[in-house]
């Protein structure tokens, strides 16, 4: 069905009593008729979806064109329908999914089962919508989807969407033309007309251009009582295992006078503005954004603080403007596994942020660790102990009602990233480990929040596969541990290769044919700097 043909159908009444639109404000209501409707899918539940800021700007600026109407899916058990009118996925002339996490790979499987269209993209025809991908893990290593997509976009949405949309609207009667035209388009990456050449990351020059904040306002998710802005991307820190780091750079932020101007617009709406990026301590006039938001009447949350620098200036304005938790990430106890990952940070430098923390008077701390590092040992998890209990000691200096939990997660190596050769720690190493840290925090009253170990396994398997994981996907009878092992057995996949060996530096990797804009040499250079520490 062409897309002049689904603009005829019957549009279903989308506001219904039981709908999240009923709690929405900012939906984007469009007619069908003459415009080019495309399914933007979030391949995991709306509560989650809509706490994404990606989801919010891409719908935002698909929606700008007037030829379009973009609406949003998500995942769930139920049959998967559009938001906005209640359609299936067939009835789209394209379908966008934007996949920031492997293990909701998974959902992208199921969600293509469970709509009508054919799972792999060679068994499809004209009668069929397009369906593309784009993401963070797309970007990366779009090899294990890559099977079941027409196209995917590496990189950022701003630069590509454009040339994109000019080629769908041309029509999609003919699959094949349509297609090679994609495949010349800067950052598409056809898999059925990939001409040999790699496919440059696309990235926007000038985020100014481009306003990036909360779109759809719903009390129906972990943000609702925040309007989001983003700050900046990319980050300038390089540490060796941080994809953001190595592959979405150059940092670039906006400006401080665009920023003030989404303010505004959101406290129509929110009484808390909740900023949003890779290292949001790190835009250069952060004191004076905070200081003038807070003059303006608005309550702050920061996704991201960075340990070192971090102002006493920066958690005052925080702390005045109504923050009682923050957040921050010193991944490894030792200073010496801090050097191996790129961790520009020394222990004094964390302490010295915690006591600041105190004197604020504010009373929570979150602190994110990873374990199973390169090189790691039982003394690099005796050190997370100590540190974590020395500014569990500050903390509690500060006055009652002090609180400390730490999250614990496996280390997965990222494509693109200098430790992308590395393999994961065993199932018994990182439980030996994790259980250290249970048995010497959790008596000193420190909460822990540790990912699976098993699932992690699988995201490691997915973060460095290539095409053959996808007859995994496709074979998976059920979304569990026992299903992953069940299609891995009928695939006759040696998983342990993906997760837990070493590759050399000279061996051909998977995602060969994506340009990430960081050369081999850097990274194999970061890499034995890393291993001779």
């Amino acid at each position: 069905m062409g897309w002049g043909e689904v603009g005829k159908t019957r549009q279903v009444k989308a506001r219904r009593r039981d709908s999240p639109l009923s709690r929405e404000q900012g939906t984007i209501i469009k007619d069908w008729g003459g415009r080019l409707p495309i399914a933007l899918v979030y391949p995991n539940s709306y509560y989650i979806g809509m706490s994404n800021l990606g989801i919010h700007a891409i719908y935002k600026l698909l929606n700008s064109y007037s030829d379009v109407v973009c609406e949003r899916v998500f995942w769930s058990d139920k049959p998967v329908l559009s938001l906005e009118s209640r359609r299936p996925l067939v009835d789209f002339a394209a379908i966008a999914f934007s996949i920031s996490y492997e293990l909701d790979y998974f959902n992208v499987v199921n969600i293509l089962k469970g709509s009508g269209i054919p799972l792999y993209a060679g068994e499809r025809n004209d009668r069929h919508p397009l369906v593309i991908a784009g993401g963070a893990c797309i970007t990366a290593n779009p090899m294990p989807l890559a099977p079941f997509f027409d196209c995917l976009c590496i990189g950022e949405a701003e630069p590509i969407a454009p040339a994109v949309l000019s080629v769908l609207s041309q029509g999609i009667d003919n699959r094949n033309s349509v297609l090679e035209e994609l495949a010349k388009l800067p950052g598409v990456y056809a898999p059925q007309y990939h001409s040999g050449t790699a496919v440059t990351r696309q990235w926007a020059q000038n985020l100014d251009d481009f306003m990036v904040s909360s779109t759809v306002l719903t009390p129906d998710t972990e943000l609702g009582k925040l309007y989001l802005i983003e700050v900046e991307r990319g980050c300038r820190w390089g540490c060796r295992f941080c994809l953001v780091s190595n592959a979405f750079c150059p940092i670039r932020y906006h400006s401080l006078e665009n920023l003030l101007e989404q303010a505004k617009l959101g406290l129509k709406y929110r009484k808390r503005l909740g900023l949003v990026g890779p290292v949001v301590s790190d835009h250069p006039q952060i004191e004076e954004l905070l200081s003038r938001l807070r003059g303006m009447g608005a309550g702050l949350s920061l996704s991201s603080l960075r340990v070192s620098p971090l102002s006493t200036g920066i958690l005052n304005e925080m702390a005045k403007g109504g923050v009682r938790t923050i957040t921050l990430a010193p991944e490894a106890g030792s200073q010496r596994l801090r050097q191996v990952i790129g961790k520009k940070i020394s222990e004094d430098d964390i302490l010295t942020v915690v006591t600041k923390v105190a004197e604020q008077g504010i009373r929570q701390l979150k602190l994110y660790f990873m374990i199973g590092l390169p090189s790691e040992t039982d003394d690099d998890i005796e050190q997370i102990i100590s540190l974590s209990i020395g500014c569990k000691d500050i903390l509690d200096k500060g006055g009652v009602g002090s609180r400390l939990s730490i999250n614990v997660a496996p280390f997965v190596p990222k494509a693109g990233t200098p430790f992308q050769w590395l393999p994961m720690a065993d199932r018994a190493a990182l439980n030996r480990r994790l259980t250290m840290l249970k048995k010497g925090l959790s008596p000193q009253g420190i909460k822990i929040k540790s990912e699976s170990i098993a699932w992690s396994h699988v995201q490691g398997a997915l973060a460095r596969g290539d095409m053959k994981m996808a007859e995994v996907l496709a074979g998976m009878e059920e979304v569990s541990l026992a299903g992953w092992r069940k299609a891995i057995e009928k695939c006759r996949l040696d998983v342990n290769h993906y997760v837990f060996e070493k590759w050399d530096v000279n061996c051909d990797l998977p995602w060969e044919n994506i340009d990430l804009g960081v050369s081999r040499e850097h990274l194999i250079r970061e890499l034995n700097r890393a291993m001779v520490i």
